[in-house]
């Protein structure tokens, strides 16, 4: 006998041809996908090329790796890939297979377009935004100063503590570090212990490796222009002798931190760095976050902005045809100028140059004390490049190969080994 197995009897959708059925599951993949893309606000994007720009940054690197400066390239087709490194390590070792490189400082953006130049492949320098070198500190420090007759108070501030910008006397906090035949005055000398603290190291500033950074080498050229009363060294024996005069400044702070900024909002940034190095947008954009989250600035921690003083502009170099449009891009797109400013940079005005006009602006609608900048103020030069670059090596140590890289003909071995880019 033969036994007769059922007919199985198949869903309705899945009797339908292969090729309609493929369809219609293509057809929800793709409508599924594109209601997601609308909902994340990129349409477009799925249809666009995204180009991968290499990249090798310094601190600026920070405005490329927030989030909606990544939504607004997204949006024009770039996705950045950024190696981090000090703005001189940028300016000495290879840049060969990048698109663009973003120096902190015109020394280290000199170099490079200058070497470019000289191998016959020009190269367009791009300043969307500019920042200026500050010294930043915490009240209790600022307010010994205050009372050591080194800084004064800049109106504006939270009022129930106080202001949170001053001005720095930068001859009268030099000499601090070079008082007592050289050995310097420490913090308890000039009385923090008045103000609830007690710190037994040398008053003086702290850098990133002056070897790598732009930050340090700037901090370098500024402490030089003061010790030699507000002059330029013209010669390499003057810049050679100039810089082992002020080397004890700068080297007495330890062992450079990798991030200066980094240390400094740390909650042991105040035990660690009393005065830390960095720049006007990295103070701001932390109390633009302050206020946001806690309804308040941060009244801790303040800027003291020295009495000579140095305007930085960081250059966007491009090396190549998409380095070139994200140069253009990034200096002349309305959405990325803004949220540069969100950010604590100052923007270019076209007929005046960098402006704090639309910071002050932007800073006070959100409740935040703007910083004033004097008139008064001295406007320091840095040395010519050449001879910057001796001082750096001078007073870093920096490793070039050379034995006399110290200006001394032999290792000084003086000075602590720097470790890391800042």
């Amino acid at each position: 006998m033969t036994v007769r197995r059922p007919k199985r009897s198949w869903p309705a959708p899945l009797r339908r041809p292969l090729p309609l059925a493929l369809s219609i599951a293509l057809s929800v993949l793709f409508t599924s996908c594109f209601i997601g893309v609308l909902a994340a606000g990129h349409a477009a994007l799925p249809f666009r090329r995204i180009v991968t720009i290499e990249a090798k940054m310094a601190s600026k690197s920070e405005f490329f790796e927030d989030p909606g400066v990544e939504r607004l390239l997204l949006r024009h087709g770039f996705r950045m890939h950024i190696t981090r490194m000090g703005s001189r390590g940028i300016a000495t070792q290879s840049y060969a297979g990048y698109d663009v490189v973003f120096p902190s400082g015109q020394p280290a953006a000199d170099l490079i377009t200058r070497e470019r130049a000289q191998a016959g492949h020009p190269a367009t320098a791009y300043g969307p935004f500019s920042s200026p070198i500050v010294l930043a500190t915490y009240r209790e420090y600022a307010e010994t100063l205050v009372s050591a007759g080194v800084a004064e108070p800049q109106p504006g501030g939270p009022a129930d503590e106080g202001p949170l910008y001053y001005r720095l006397d930068m001859d009268r906090f030099v000499g601090l570090a070079q008082a007592d035949g050289g050995r310097g005055m420490r913090w308890d000398d000039i009385g923090l212990n008045r103000h609830g603290l007690s710190n037994g190291n040398k008053v003086l500033a702290q850098t990133s490796d002056i070897c790598e950074s732009n930050s340090a080498g700037t901090y370098l050229g500024l402490v030089a222009f003061v010790e030699k009363g507000n002059e330029i060294p013209k010669t390499e024996a003057e810049a050679d002798e100039l810089a082992r005069r002020i080397k004890p400044v700068l080297i007495a702070q330890g062992m450079p931190s990798f991030e200066k900024n980094q240390t400094y909002l740390s909650p042991e940034g105040k035990s660690i760095a009393p005065i830390a190095v960095i720049y006007e947008h990295q103070f701001l954009a932390h109390q633009i976050q302050h206020q946001a989250k806690e309804g308040a600035v941060d009244g801790e921690r303040v800027l003291l902005y020295p009495s000579t003083r140095f305007i930085t502009e960081p250059k966007l170099i491009a090396l190549s045809d998409d380095g070139d449009r994200l140069g253009k891009l990034v200096s002349d797109d309305p959405e990325l100028q803004k949220r540069a400013m969100e950010l604590g940079f100052r923007l270019r005005d076209t007929d005046s140059g960098f402006t704090s006009v639309q910071l002050t602006q932007f800073l006070e609608s959100r409740d935040i004390p703007a910083p004033v900048t004097s008139d008064d103020d001295t406007r320091a030069v840095l040395p010519e490049l050449g001879l910057l670059e001796r001082m750096i090596e001078i007073v870093g140590e920096c490793d070039t190969g050379d034995p006399a890289a110290d200006g001394s003909g032999e290792p000084d071995g003086s000075a602590p080994t720097a470790e890391g880019p800042p």
